[in-house]
Parts: structure tokens; sequence; C-alpha cells
């Protein structure tokens, strides 16, 4: 790369990482460089996952005291992720590379109902539950853990959105604080990327001299979004939700 892609790659990076720990679609602003100069589709993939890993850490650290007692929590959801993780990595690298690009903006369209609709649908939980005299699980409980897995596989394949699908269900299903969600939000991000990296460096082929640019802009970006998002209303990061999922779709549909 020249000075000025590798200029362009490290900004991503920083915007990604940023975008990451507020909603959730970073990948869709590093993956799209990565190609424009040059790289194969999987290697940029690959490399790009690789290369988000730090900005995961940097904005899961941004946000440690909303993750404050949800220590349970993390590690049932994030039993989940790590799974679907897992799966989701092993199907980039034996599936067609385009195998889930149709079902990719149903995926992120379905979620942005969920965030939009989480309220009313969390009120609904509720009433049901107590109507029907059910104690509410703490952690959203088996419908919630399904759909972390699904997330997750979907994270380890691709994974621009990820996070906007995880709002969607956890907004739903667990009765928090939307900045403590997005907390958990980013930890459970963090677990999917990582397990498909330690997955991609051993089997892939890495661009490393891209992960390494993305790694350090992303770190970077971790730290502006925790400082940006945790300062952000309710009402607010739900509608940043919906709008950078709405551009995910648009986007997707047009490449």
């Amino acid at each position: 790369m020249t000075w000025l892609e590798m200029l362009a790659v490290f900004g991503a990076g920083i915007a990604a990482g940023c975008i990451n720990t507020i909603v959730g679609s970073g990948t869709l602003i590093t993956f799209p460089v990565l190609l424009a100069f040059g790289l194969p589709p999987v290697t940029a993939n690959v490399s790009n996952t690789i290369g988000l890993v730090p900005g995961g850490v940097s904005g899961a650290i941004g946000y440690r005291k909303e993750l404050a007692g949800q220590r349970t929590r993390l590690l049932k959801l994030g039993s989940a992720s790590l799974a679907g993780g897992i799966t989701g990595a092993i199907l980039l690298l034996k599936l067609p590379a385009d195998a889930f690009k149709a079902i990719v903006p149903v995926l992120i369209i379905a979620a942005l109902i969920l965030v939009m609709m989480q309220p009313r649908l969390a009120r609904w939980v509720k009433q049901r539950r107590e109507t029907n005299n059910i104690a509410p699980p703490a952690h959203g409980g088996p419908i919630l853990l399904a759909g972390i897995f699904g997330a997750g596989v979907y994270g380890g394949y691709f994974g621009a959105a990820q996070g906007v699908l995880l709002m969607g269900l956890l907004g739903v299903f667990v009765h928090e604080d939307i900045q403590r969600l997005n907390g958990v939000k980013n930890v459970l991000g963090l677990i999917v990327n990582a397990v498909s990296a330690a997955i991609f460096i051993v089997i892939a082929t890495v661009d490393w001299q891209a992960a390494a640019l993305i790694a350090v802009g992303s770190i970077i970006g971790g730290q502006l979004g925790a400082t940006v998002g945790r300062r952000m209303p309710a009402n607010a990061l739900r509608g940043v939700i919906v709008v950078v999922g709405i551009i995910a779709v648009i986007r997707l549909l047009m490449s």
C-alpha cells in the first residue's frame, strides 16, 4: 500500500472502532476500503476481523462502569456468542463468499424493527409475564440465548451491523438500562471477533499490514466511541442505531 492508502485504512479503523462501540457497524467502513485497495474479499474480511479486535477491547474498557454487576449475564450470554462465533468463522472458510448475501439485509431490517419497537415489546413481554405470574429471567432466557448464538454465527461469518442485531435482541428480552445493554453488546461482539480472529490467524490468509493499521486506528476509535456513546440519552442512542442500520442495509443492497 502507498502512504495515502495506509492513511485511509488507519482512518477507516478509527471510524470503525468508534461506530462499533456506539452501535456496531464498523465493518461497513473498513471492509469496502480494503476491497478498494485490491484485497480479495475473504482476505479483506479476515484481516478486518483481526484488526477490529483491539478496538473491541478498547470499547469494552470504555464501558467498564456500565458493565459493573453484569458478570453472570456476560458469562451466560458470552458462551452463546463464543459458540456462534466459532461456527460463523468456520462457515466463512467453507462456504462461498456470497452465501449470506441475500439474508444479511433481512436480518438487519428485522433487528431495526426490534430496536424501534423495543420499548413497546419490552412492556408487552413484561405485562404477559406478570399476568401469567412468571418471574422474568434475569438474563433473557432460552430465546435470547438462541438469538445471541445466531448473531454470533452471523458475526463470525461477516459481522457488519452485528451490534444492531445484538441491541435489538437485548433490548426486548433483558429489562435493563440501554447503556448497560450497550456495554454487554460490546463485550459479546468482542468475543465473536476474538474467537473468529484466532481461527483465522491459524487457518486463513491475513494481510498483516492492513490488520495492524485497522487495529491501531480502532483502539483510538473505541475510546472515542465510548466517550460519545455513554453520554447519549436512550432515545438518541436508539435513533443512532436505527440510522446506522438503515445505511448498512442500503450499502449492502447496492454492493
